[in-house]
Formats: C-alpha cells, structure tokens, sequence
C-alpha cells in the first residue's frame, strides 16, 4: 500500500559521519513566513552504529518496498575521514549509491571542502578508486561558483551531483515583552546558524540546477534542501 501511494525510486540516508555524534543544542527549529530554518547538526550513530543497527532495519524496509535502492549520505571534514566512510559503504552490498555530503550549512566540517572547487576535486579524485558503487556529491549552495564545483566533482570521478542543500541562514532572539527599547540579545538557534529550506529557496535552487546542467555532462539530481 505505502510503495503504491508513494512510490520509491531510491531511499537517502540521513548523514553518517565517522563518530557519533548528538547534533547542536535546542532550540533547532526557526519557521520563517516561506520556510523553515534547521540547525539539526546531524545527529547520527556514527559509522559503526549505522551499519551494525540503521543499515539491517533500512534493508528489511527497503526490501518489503521493492528492492527500493539504498543512498547512504556520508561527511567527514578531512580526505582521510570521508575515505574511510566510503570504504565502509563499499563494503557492505545493501548500499547502493554513496553521496558525499560536503554541503551542509549547520557543519562547519563539510561547507569548506564544497566551496572550493580545487579542494573539491581533490577529494573526489581521492575516493572515487575506492567504491565501485555510483558516487553523487551533494553540492553546497553557498559558493561563489556552484557550476564551478560541479565540474570540480565531475572531473574528480563523480557519477552524479545533486543540488541544493539548505541556504545558511539565522534567526535572531525576538524581542521581549519589556517596552520599545528591547532589543534582541542574538541568534536564537542553538547552533547559532542553521540552513533554510521550504518556498523561500525554491527560485534560487532552480535557478543553481540550471547553471550546473549547463556546464557538467554527468546527471543532475533536483532537491529544495
């Protein structure tokens, strides 16, 4: 009934890092008049828990949907750690597809890698010969260049790109009930920053998806954050 309602093409993990970790302090949600502001900070088991307890349960799902194909999304802030994360993936035959997260606006680890379209291919170049799976980068929106990057990950081996992630955004304290001369005492996100998503983005994220498929040859995967 769910697979008919909804039906699946491919199912994406929630970021996997190499240690576990708790995600930013509350509060984590800002709603805006067109969207939503998260500063979620990716909590997550880490590696070794998501293979040993979220990767069994995901494949008994995927399986009563289908054979639906698994995308584990992976980030690490150095070479070293996203390969590590791309090997264990490669490892396991119920990942199907790995994204390489170097986009995400409430991590600090993963925006320098996909702002910089040299630093960039490099990394991809670097993991691409250790997983025969298909590999997407999930591109950052917050570049000087975004097309640029794309053709970076191209060149470095990727199969696909997939754009936008969240746009970095904040929300300040409101101001409090004490008379006019309140005034907002800063970010009211535990995390300080956080990434938009929802209407607001829309226009901006079509308009990147067309400046990258004009410039890359691989596959170009659509998303609103």
């Amino acid at each position: 009934m769910l697979r008919s309602e909804f039906p699946f093409a491919a199912y994406v993990s929630k970021t996997i890092t190499l240690e576990p970790r708790p995600g930013n302090p509350p509060p984590r949600l800002w709603e805006t008049p067109a969207g939503l502001i998260n500063s979620i900070g990716l909590p997550n088991k880490g590696v070794a828990g998501y293979l040993a307890e979220d990767l069994p349960a995901l494949a008994i799902l995927l399986a009563e949907l289908g054979s639906v194909p698994l995308i584990t999304n992976v980030m690490g802030s150095t070479a070293a750690e996203i390969a590590e994360l791309v090997e264990a993936c490669e490892a396991r035959p119920e990942i199907a597809v790995v994204e390489l997260n170097v986009s995400c606006p409430n991590v600090k680890t993963g925006l320098d890698i996909g702002a910089d379209p040299g630093q960039l291919e490099e990394v991809v170049r670097a993991v691409r010969p250790l997983t025969g799976k298909p590999l997407i980068v999930k591109l950052t929106p917050n570049a000087a260049d975004v097309a640029a990057c794309a053709l970076a990950a191209e060149a470095g081996g990727a199969d696909a790109v997939s754009l936008i992630n969240t746009l970095r955004a904040l929300a300040l304290t409101p101001m409090s009930r004490g008379g006019p001369s309140a005034l907002p005492e800063g970010p009211w996100l535990g995390g300080g920053t956080g990434g938009l998503s929802g209407p607001a983005i829309r226009a901006v994220a079509l308009a990147q998806v067309a400046s990258v498929a004009e410039r890359v040859s691989i596959p170009v995967i659509g998303m609103g954050g």
